[in-house]
């Protein structure tokens, strides 16, 4: 009892001086709002007159404003009308009533030339029976197509304009790097001048097999297509083109194609109407393949040369198989995708300085492209390639020419011959390579493919067939 009655006289006594202390303490309400306001007040910066611009420029921010104004108003909106036709309900359906529709697909351009001249992407005009462009100020265009090509996914368009254009200038793609600040410029969702901001994330970024994208953070959404990657400098350094994303829009990734590549397919289009490849002549083995594994090519730094092509320009500079490209010209070579990406900006005939990786020596070798026609032949509506040592030695192929295109009804819909069959012989004739198909080409003419008697193939099972025609 005597202990309770201490503890509360401690307590009492504690809350007299705490509120004694209080009453000697407490100012007027007066001072207290005072007092309040002046504690906030400490908390905010004071705010000077200056301008925002050099603000940005004097922080540790980047710059992006001259960037952006420098290249929004050569950014156009493109819009692609198609004509289908087709049956619209059950009725057109049942009755085989066709009627025509019209759709409109949209996507984003570049300007490249003050005359006129638009870079977009292949995917954004095919099918069009009817191009305009819009600019940034509102006035449209009707454009023309002056050529497109699909493995890169570009195409050029062109407007005829009373006064110069605005214009992008075109960046050295190559000489961008990882973790570089780049813009994003185009119409996503129709909303036209639109700008986001990213860094490149990786570069030589294949994605189905035979593609070198640049690859970047800045977001990229349906609409962008065909719109600017540009740098700090407001340089074009890619053409947006592609998202990966399980729903259709961004989560964080998008992709370019690199201005150089872009550049040249351009060039190519207004001067030659077509594109100029040139191709070194090698078979690259894949590093993780099982042959590959097996080599050690997994750990090393280049491309392993697996076979070489007859009569092309490294066969001519005496590249081998088993030699490594670390490096063509000032590019470094890590895997098959730099060295195809670096290639789409040559034309055959072009020289390159292959440095190569031989017996543990370096060393350098130019070789002259070739053009795409060596190691194919056309003939009969199809295009017939040779097969690699390493495609034999994997699937137990000893001769034969592959089909690597066929446009041959015939083959295709009465014999059931598919494109990437192998023709092993025809006749009574073997076929080991592109040149015995040059042969029966020079034998036989045009009058070849009434004379086939029998045919002997692999299938893409590699079950090895024959057909008896007659």
């Amino acid at each position: 009892m005597k202990k309770i009655l201490t503890l509360i006289g401690v307590s009492a006594l504690g809350g007299i001086l705490t509120l004694g202390a209080y009453k000697l303490m407490e100012p007027d309400k007066k001072q207290d709002y005072n007092s309040f306001q002046s504690t906030k007040q400490s908390f905010i910066v004071p705010t000077k007159s200056i301008n925002s611009k050099t603000a940005l420029i004097n922080s540790n921010a980047p710059d992006l404003v001259k960037a952006a104004n420098g290249t929004i108003d050569a950014v156009v909106h493109v819009k692609n009308k198609a004509i289908t036709s087709g049956p619209r309900n059950f009725y057109d359906l049942l009755y085989g009533r066709e009627s025509e529709q019209t759709r409109i697909g949209t996507g984003s351009g570049v300007i490249i030339s003050p005359d006129g001249y638009i870079i977009t992407n292949n995917h954004v005009i095919a099918g069009a029976s009817e191009l305009s462009i819009t600019m940034n100020n509102n006035k449209v265009y009707a454009a023309k197509l002056i050529g497109t090509d699909k493995k890169t996914d570009i195409a050029l368009l062109k407007i005829d304009a009373q006064d110069e254009l605005p214009a992008i200038q075109f960046g050295d793609s190559d000489a961008s790097q990882v973790g570089e600040w780049v813009l994003a410029v185009g119409n996503p969702f129709n909303l036209t001048s639109t700008v986001t901001a990213g860094i490149i994330s990786a570069k030589s970024r294949d994605l189905s097999g035979d593609q070198s994208f640049i690859q970047t953070d800045a977001a990229v959404n349906p609409g962008n297509s065909g719109g600017a990657l540009v740098n700090m400098n407001g340089e074009l350094i890619g053409i947006n083109t592609a998202i990966t994303s399980q729903t259709g829009s961004y989560i964080g990734y998008s992709f370019a194609v690199p201005s150089n590549i872009a550049r040249k397919i351009v060039e190519d289009l207004i001067e030659f109407g077509d594109v100029q490849t040139g191709i070194l002549g090698v078979s690259i083995l894949n590093p993780d393949s099982e042959e590959g594994v097996e080599l050690g090519i997994n750990e090393i730094q280049g491309v392993y040369i697996s076979d070489i092509t007859k009569n092309s320009g490294a066969a001519a500079a005496g590249l081998k198989e088993g030699d490594v490209i670390t490096r063509l010209d000032n590019i470094e070579i890590t895997k098959f995708s730099d060295l195809s990406g670096y290639l789409k900006t040559k034309r055959p005939n072009d020289v390159v300085n292959v440095e190569i990786e031989r017996e543990n020596e370096l060393r350098i070798v130019p070789v002259t492209l070739s053009n795409t026609s060596i190691g194919k032949v056309e003939f009969m509506n199809m295009t017939f390639t040779d097969i690699s040592k390493i495609d034999k030695q994997r699937y137990g192929i000893e001769s034969g020419v592959i089909i690597q295109r066929s446009n041959n009804r015939l083959w295709i819909n009465r014999l059931g011959i598919q494109e990437n069959y192998v023709i092993t012989k025809i006749n009574d004739f073997e076929i080991n390579s592109i040149e015995d198909i040059n042969t029966l080409k020079q034998r036989y003419g045009d009058e070849f493919e009434e004379r086939i008697e029998r045919i002997s193939f692999i299938d893409g099972y590699l079950r090895a067939r024959e057909l008896v025609l007659r």
